[in-house]
Protein backbone atom coordinates (compact mmCIF):
# COMPACT_ATOMS: atom_id res chain seq x y z
CA UNK A 1 0.00 0.00 0.00
CA UNK A 2 1.33 3.77 -1.09
CA UNK A 3 0.72 6.31 1.04
CA UNK A 4 2.54 10.01 1.60
CA UNK A 5 2.94 11.05 4.74
CA UNK A 6 5.63 13.84 6.18
CA UNK A 7 7.77 12.28 8.68
CA UNK A 8 11.38 14.44 10.66
CA UNK A 9 13.58 13.47 8.80
CA UNK A 10 16.14 13.50 11.90
CA UNK A 11 13.75 10.87 13.59
CA UNK A 12 13.80 8.44 10.78
CA UNK A 13 17.97 9.08 10.12
CA UNK A 14 18.10 8.01 14.10
CA UNK A 15 16.31 5.37 13.88
CA UNK A 16 17.84 3.69 11.02
CA UNK A 17 20.98 4.21 12.21
CA UNK A 18 19.46 2.61 16.03
CA UNK A 19 17.91 -0.16 14.80
CA UNK A 20 20.15 -0.67 11.56
CA UNK A 21 17.97 -0.96 8.60
CA UNK A 22 18.36 0.66 5.03
CA UNK A 23 15.59 1.91 3.87
CA UNK A 24 12.16 3.65 5.45
CA UNK A 25 9.90 0.87 4.57
CA UNK A 26 11.99 -1.29 6.54
CA UNK A 27 12.17 1.53 8.79
CA UNK A 28 8.33 1.93 9.15
CA UNK A 29 7.59 -1.76 9.09
CA UNK A 30 9.66 -3.24 11.96
CA UNK A 31 8.00 0.73 13.93
CA UNK A 32 4.67 -0.45 13.94
CA UNK A 33 5.34 -3.98 14.53
CA UNK A 34 6.92 -2.97 17.56
CA UNK A 35 4.87 -0.42 18.60
CA UNK A 36 1.58 -3.39 18.21
CA UNK A 37 4.45 -5.91 20.30
CA UNK A 38 4.27 -3.01 23.09
CA UNK A 39 0.88 -2.33 23.12
CA UNK A 40 -0.22 -6.07 23.33
CA UNK A 41 2.00 -6.55 26.39
CA UNK A 42 0.64 -3.60 27.87
CA UNK A 43 -2.64 -5.31 27.68
CA UNK A 44 -1.88 -8.03 28.78
CA UNK A 45 -0.02 -6.37 32.17
CA UNK A 46 -3.82 -4.56 32.67
CA UNK A 47 -6.03 -7.62 32.21
CA UNK A 48 -3.32 -10.10 34.20
CA UNK A 49 -0.96 -7.92 36.29
CA UNK A 50 2.15 -7.76 36.15
CA UNK A 51 3.42 -11.62 35.24
CA UNK A 52 1.46 -12.54 31.83
CA UNK A 53 4.28 -15.55 31.95
CA UNK A 54 1.82 -17.63 34.51
CA UNK A 55 -0.47 -17.90 31.37
CA UNK A 56 -0.90 -21.02 29.79
CA UNK A 57 -0.63 -22.06 26.40
CA UNK A 58 -4.48 -22.54 26.32
CA UNK A 59 -4.87 -18.54 27.33
CA UNK A 60 -2.30 -17.19 25.39
CA UNK A 61 -3.97 -19.05 22.33
CA UNK A 62 -7.62 -17.75 23.37
CA UNK A 63 -6.37 -14.25 23.68
CA UNK A 64 -5.00 -13.90 20.49
CA UNK A 65 -8.30 -15.09 19.07
CA UNK A 66 -9.94 -12.11 20.64
CA UNK A 67 -7.99 -9.68 19.35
Amino acid sequence: MRSTIDIDEKLIKEAQKLVKVQTKKELINLSLKELIRQKRIERLIKRYGTSPVNLTLKELERMREDE
